[in-house]
């Protein structure tokens, strides 16, 4: 008997209320849809098991192979609603005596054997175990755990963009929360406020750092979780996609012994990643670099780091102040949010201390209206600062799955591309869990504090006069790094349009 084959597919549970789907999986046999038809499915190691089962059944559904990889994926979903089944009569009361569920179907749980969690674990441990593996596994940076009317979801924020990873059911909604609290150290009573917490994981020998936030919302709480990398996964300037005359610039810039740099970027753009980046590049041993941030972010074992506290106090402008008392060489803000803090930060870059801090706009020469609607004088602001770094991060092409684009005339012609290029769009494919994309790039436009730019603020321009004069005298926007990667291909029209090509 020759069977249909499906290969490199990312199928669905097919789940219906009383069918016992312990002895399916122990049987090999799962099921689907399909073009709007039910199927059932097996892989080519497991057919003999899956036919004899199957010829007990009255169920008449035609019987697909998939390769290894389709059907573990297909497995694990099936095993994670198990899960929630089981569970689906345990009250949120319940979490202290929490029922043991057989051991089968967590078993790509505890096959993670140096997750703290040991065969003995109850399930609800187990499965928030498998939360942060599997979100590790895809290298997501953020899980989002949201509580909805009659059920509620988790999602991975995987290079930049949220996806789905799987539905749960209301009660283990909140066993799965509660059980986040206990080890975050929070208040498991508390329901109705806000909660900030810390934990930490270890997995293949390595400490993770997670940072909680909790949220009460319509429907129940909420939490989002930030993976925090500690220094050796800082990644180095080269490392990080800029291209590679940007980077010699950075490192003309970072030779100074004194004054300000500062980069910008919308939330998610990597400004804390490469503003650690430029401090990984700049320590030496008779260096002292203190930071301060809100919160730490990356652990660095080589530089001085204070995590802002306002509830004690501890602001960044309070923070500053007692750095300056410690004898830094190196100084990084975290962000600069007010005219305190601001005036603070150009006073110590002006007596001989490196800065190096975030300010939040849309692009490099915006930063000077910025700071000037702070409140600070504009020599302070021509006598101090060195350079400002905007950047965006770019979702690259899946390069196993995309496939040739032909953009439109009209699109060719605002963009004002080359007539030969080599645009592509995104597809999905296994090896990018069905996204389109693998990876993300740094792009950025390096705006320097030369004599002309002095003059001009002198002179009082504008933002926009500013940067008109700083593309005649060859700045690369982000917009014109944007175009490059659409020309080769590097990245679709469509993420580049997302990232701001439009913005010039």
């Amino acid at each position: 008997m020759q069977l249909p084959i499906l290969k490199d597919v990312n199928l669905e549970p097919l789940w219906e209320e009383g069918m016992d789907y312990r002895l399916f999986i122990k049987h090999s046999l799962l099921f689907s849809t399909l073009d709007t038809q039910n199927i059932s499915v097996t892989k080519e190691s497991e057919l003999s098991s899956a036919l004899n089962y199957m010829s007990q059944l009255s169920i008449d559904y035609e019987l697909y192979l998939v390769d290894d990889d389709s059907y573990d994926r297909l497995l694990h979903k099936f095993q994670e609603l198990q899960t929630g089944s089981d569970f689906e009569n345990v009250s949120s009361e319940a979490t202290e005596e929490l029922i043991e569920v057989e051991s089968d179907l967590l078993e790509f749980i505890q096959n993670s054997q140096d997750l703290l969690s040991s065969e003995e674990s109850a399930p609800i441990i187990k499965l928030v175990n498998s939360l942060f593996f599997q979100a590790i596994k895809k290298g997501a940076s953020d899980i989002h755990i949201e509580s909805g009317e009659n059920k509620g979801e988790v999602r991975f924020r995987v290079d930049g963009a949220l996806k789905k990873h799987l539905d749960l059911d209301k009660k283990i909604i909140e066993l799965v929360i509660n059980r986040i609290k206990v080890i975050s150290n929070l208040d498991i009573s508390e329901k109705r406020v806000p909660q900030d917490g810390r934990t930490q994981l270890k997995i293949s020998g390595k400490t993770l750092d997670v940072r909680v936030s909790i949220l009460p919302t319509y429907y129940g709480e909420r939490i989002v979780m930030r993976i925090l990398m500690q220094s050796e996964h800082i990644p180095t300037l080269s490392d990080l996609g800029f291209d590679d005359n940007l980077t010699k610039r950075f490192y003309d810039l970072l030779k100074h012994s004194h004054g300000m740099i500062l980069v910008t970027g919308p939330t998610g753009s990597g400004k804390s990643t490469t503003l650690h980046s430029f401090l990984q590049h700049i320590a030496t041993p008779d260096k002292n670099i203190i930071t301060v941030e809100d919160p730490v972010e990356y652990n660095a074992d080589n530089i001085n780091q204070i995590q802002v506290n306002s509830k004690v106090g501890l602001t960044f402008s309070a923070a500053l102040r007692s750095i300056l008392r410690q004898d830094p060489d190196v100084i990084m803000i975290g962000e600069i949010r007010d005219q305190e803090t601001g005036i603070i930060a150009l006073q110590s870059a002006l007596t001989g201390h490196l800065l190096l801090s975030t300010l939040h706009t849309n692009d490099a020469t915006s930063s000077i209206t910025r700071l000037m609607d702070m409140g600070i004088h504009d020599y302070l602001i021509s006598s101090t600062l060195l350079g400002v770094l905007a950047q965006r991060l770019v979702r690259k092409l899946c390069v196993s799955c995309c496939e040739e684009s032909v953009l439109s005339q009209n699109v060719v012609n605002d963009l004002n591309l080359s007539f030969y290029t080599n645009t592509k769009k995104a597809v999905g494919c296994k090896d990018c869990d069905f996204t389109g994309y693998k990876g993300r790039a740094a792009v950025g436009e390096l705006f320097i504090l030369n004599d002309s730019v002095k003059e001009m603020i002198k002179k009082k321009y504008t933002d926009h006069q500013i940067r008109v004069e700083m593309k005649k005298q060859g700045m690369q926007t982000i917009s014109d790094q944007l175009k490059i990667m659409v020309e080769d291909g590097s990245t679709s029209y469509q993420e580049a349009l997302r990232v701001g090509i439009m913005d010039g």
